[in-house]
């Protein structure tokens, strides 16, 4: 293959893998939140003295390597050799004061940087009424992320709200194995070790919707545990609040008959749903189900057909999944189907 293509190809790989970088959400180069600004600043002032090193060494390098080169075949004999700079003391010391100098600048930057992530603003926490503060308990599972809000009453799983312009406390805890909490657009990583609570906060400042995902390999379905953050104004969040805390609507026709399915079958023994006798906790809550707009670690999209399919047989949409194949019949599908789009 000739070189020119070869190079060809190169750089078309290379300007995919830089342009893969910007598509959006989730993006560490779009910052959502005071502490993840700080984060994408310090990677662009690493960059830029990363940048500016290499363009000077590359410099020099090629300085040198176009007013030294030797023209023909160099005879030492007549010409000698070039000037030798060994021991040359100040030049030395110059080369090795000036790298630590930088790294020395490097380290301090980091570390004002650190402080003001990890050091949460002095506010009274934990008081369910204070606007300031909201408290969210987060907890990985195998593959799937469940979202509590202890001074809330509030449970719910793949996706979870949160108002702008408000500091937002994370307990990160795991029910199995090693996970890692990441949204690229509200902070940095955290670990979710089994029997070690972690701890850290976010306070974004801006609507919108921001995509997470677990950046620690925990099994065959590591690359499809996702989650989702709405960010809201506080109006949109205490309405939302409201409704979560609001028991589940009466069911009629074919959504009582999934209701009874529910509840007379396996499904309540996993799952639990707010003010009924299923109270599982093995599976997400499905406490206002159809209020979320994913399910399935937040690949699946809530729709009639992708929960018929999920019902039918959860292996073929999520190889590896813990929801076993009950072997429903189509009518028990339908009914569960109709049940589950009316949890609002």
């Amino acid at each position: 293959m000739p070189v020119t293509r070869i190079i060809k190809r190169l750089a078309t790989i290379l300007t995919f893998c830089v342009l893969a970088g910007c598509a959006g959400s989730p993006s560490t180069l779009l910052p959502a939140s005071t502490n993840a600004r700080v984060i994408t600043n310090l990677m662009w002032f690493f960059f830029g003295i990363a940048t500016f090193t290499f363009v000077i060494v590359e410099g020099l390098l090629i300085y040198a390597a176009l007013k030294y080169r030797q023209k023909g075949t160099p005879d030492l004999r007549k010409e000698g050799l070039p000037e030798q700079n060994e021991g040359n003391r100040s030049l030395e010391i110059a080369w090795t004061v000036a790298p630590a100098v930088v790294l020395a600048f490097i380290f301090i930057i980091s570390v004002v940087a650190l402080r003001a992530v990890v050091s949460q603003p002095d506010l009274t926490l934990n008081i369910a009424g204070d606007p300031s503060a909201i408290n969210v308990r987060v907890i990985g599972h195998q593959w799937w992320w469940e979202f509590q809000y202890p001074d809330l009453k509030i449970v719910t799983a793949n996706e979870y709200h949160v108002p702008v312009n408000t500091v937002v406390n994370l307990t990160v805890e795991s029910g199995d194995v090693i996970h890692s909490y990441w949204a690229p657009q509200l902070g940095g990583k955290i670990d979710v070790i089994p029997g070690h609570p972690n701890h850290t906060w976010f306070n974004v400042t801006e609507t919108g919707l921001f995509i997470g995902e677990c950046a620690e390999y925990c099994g065959t379905q590591h690359a499809k545990m996702r989650f989702k953050v709405e960010a809201e104004t506080a109006e949109q969040f205490q309405a939302w609040v409201k409704q979560q805390q609001s028991p589940p609507v009466e069911m009629t026709g074919d959504a009582a008959k999934g209701e009874q399915v529910f509840m007379s079958g396996a499904c309540g023994t996993c799952h639990a749903v707010q003010d009924t006798k299923a109270k599982g906790v093995i599976g997400p809550n499905l406490t206002h189900f159809a209020s979320r707009r994913t399910f399935a670690g937040s690949i699946l999209d809530i729709s009639p057909q992708n929960l018929s399919a999920w019902l039918a047989n959860p292996e073929n949409l999520k190889p590896g999944t813990k929801m076993p194949n009950l072997g429903l019949t189509p009518e028990k599908i339908s009914a569960l189907v109709s049940y589950l789009e009316n949890l609002k």
